[in-house]
Formats: structure tokens, C-alpha cells, sequence
């Protein structure tokens, strides 16, 4: 390389350094003095990123309530046919006695909850038992 190059591109490192420490940096401190002394400048230059940040947890919000509140209202609906006198409630409305006598004595012996539960049209099938084949006979049973 050149030497004049390296003593050229030295000194140009040496006077944006010289530049920077006695006069740019002086200036930069003075001019952010300046925007401190402003009252709301910092949130003024910020604000469009306030308002986005509050859209976006808005949002973020309705959706979680949307999906609480479904989901408690489907908790609530489950636990209302889990009640032990729907059985005996709708019994009495059709007027069906032996069925209302049957939920009654079930909700007093603790077994209402579970006669609710048992539907044979809900009821898990039980599952097909496919027998298996027999292990194969030996060589020597043939």
C-alpha cells in the first residue's frame, strides 16, 4: 500500500474524532438539553406508538373475554344438566310417576348426578374384543 494513503486515512480518523469530541458532542448534548426542557416532548414523539400498543391490548382483551365468558357459559350449561333435579323436574312435567319416584330416591341415595350421566344413546359402545389366532403349532406338531 501507499504510504501517503495511510497517513491520509489517519488523519482523517484523527480529525472526525477531534470534531466529534470538541464540537459535535457539545452540540448533541445541547440540543437534547433543549428537548428535556420541552415539556411532553418525549410522549408527544411517542404517542403513535402509545396509541398501537393500547389498540393492540384492546384487541387482546376482547378476545380473552370472548373466550372466557363462552367458556364459562358452557361450564354453566354442563353443570345445569348435572343438577340431580332436572331428572325429577321434567318427570313431574310429564307426569310420569314411576320415573319422578326412581330420580327421587336416586338424588336421596347420592346416585342423581350419576343417573344423569348415563344415557344410552351417549354411552360409550363397549369395544369389539376380535379374538386373536392361535399361535402357530410347532414343526415338530404338524
Amino acid at each position: 500500500m501507499n504510504p501517503d494513503l495511510i497517513i491520509l486515512f489517519v488523519g482523517e480518523i484523527f480529525i472526525i474524532l477531534a470534531l466529534y469530541r470538541f464540537v459535535l458532542r457539545q452540540w448533541v448534548v445541547a440540543e437534547w438539553e433543549k428537548k428535556f426542557e420541552q415539556q411532553g416532548w418525549l410522549v408527544m414523539n411517542l404517542e403513535p406508538v402509545i396509541d398501537e400498543i393500547e389498540d393492540r391490548m384492546h384487541e387482546k382483551l376482547q378476545d380473552f373475554q370472548h373466550s372466557f365468558f363462552g367458556s364459562v357459559g358452557k361450564m354453566t350449561a354442563k353443570a345445569k344438566e348435572l343438577d340431580p333435579m332436572n331428572g325429577i323436574r321434567k318427570a313431574a312435567k310429564n307426569g310420569d310417576w314411576t320415573s319422578m319416584l326412581v330420580e327421587y330416591a336416586a338424588n336421596k341415595s347420592g346416585l342423581g348426578g350419576v343417573l344423569g350421566q348415563i344415557n344410552p344413546q351417549t354411552s360409550p359402545k363397549e369395544p369389539k374384543i376380535n379374538a386373536k389366532p392361535a399361535l402357530p403349532k410347532g414343526i415338530l406338531d404338524k
